[in-house]
């Protein structure tokens, strides 16, 4: 098996192979230039992340900065997703974001690990886990999500929760470790903050 063919095998690899490199920095080459892209031209952005991205829905958008290992080349976004600044994907190998999702600023997802054998960490190995996020998520602010994690559809990940493990659909979770908190419920329907009522009258 080649370098390349590790990057999406889950075995350990070297990550500065020189086939690996090559194809790495002409996707982080596009990523330079959709990070100088001004605040109007958001058009040049769409097509851009088109060629970037390994998937893309309609209606997305990414707040630039955006920082990735690959310039998006691994990353798979549904429809309507939105990111707002700072976003940094590791995506050494896939990750998959669902329809809808909303990312807040300084998010990071990781599909990267290093070995706890201090040898290996050495010479410069690493390993990859894919990612997946659900469709209708939100992942508040500073979010960090380790690899091989999976977040079900319609769950809320608080704000400085650092996901190690799986998060099943339609709860809130939060911390370090993220637990769950509580499952989205009735209350959710009628209050969007605290003792704030939804107005569906003007929605």
């Amino acid at each position: 098996m080649s370098m390349n063919e590790k990057l999406h095998s889950g075995e350990i690899y070297y990550p500065s192979d020189e086939s690996i490199m090559k194809e790495q920095l002409a996707c982080l080459d596009k990523q330079y230039d959709f990070n100088l892209t001004r605040p109007t031209e958001l058009d040049k952005r769409e097509k851009m992340l088109k060629e970037m991205f390994a998937e893309i829905g309609e209606g997305c958008y990414i707040e630039p900065p955006l920082h990735s290992n690959w310039g998006g080349h691994h990353v798979h976004f549904g429809k309507f997703v939105y990111a707002n600044f700072n976003l940094t994907l590791v995506d050494d190998t896939h990750i998959y974001v669902g329809d809808y999702t909303l990312i807040g600023p300084n998010v990071v997802l990781a599909t990267a690990g290093h070995p706890i054998f201090p040898e290996l960490r050495e010479k410069g190995y690493q390993y990859n886990m894919p990612i997946h996020i659900g469709k209708n998520c939100w992942l508040g602010a500073g979010v960090i999500v380790l690899p091989g994690v999976t977040i079900g559809d319609n769950s809320v990940i608080g704000a400085g929760s650092v996901v190690t493990k799986d998060i099943p659909s339609g709860v809130v979770a939060v911390g370090n470790p993220c637990k769950v908190l509580r499952e989205i419920n009735d209350h959710d329907r009628e209050y969007y903050f605290k003792d704030k009522k939804i107005d569906f009258s003007n929605i």
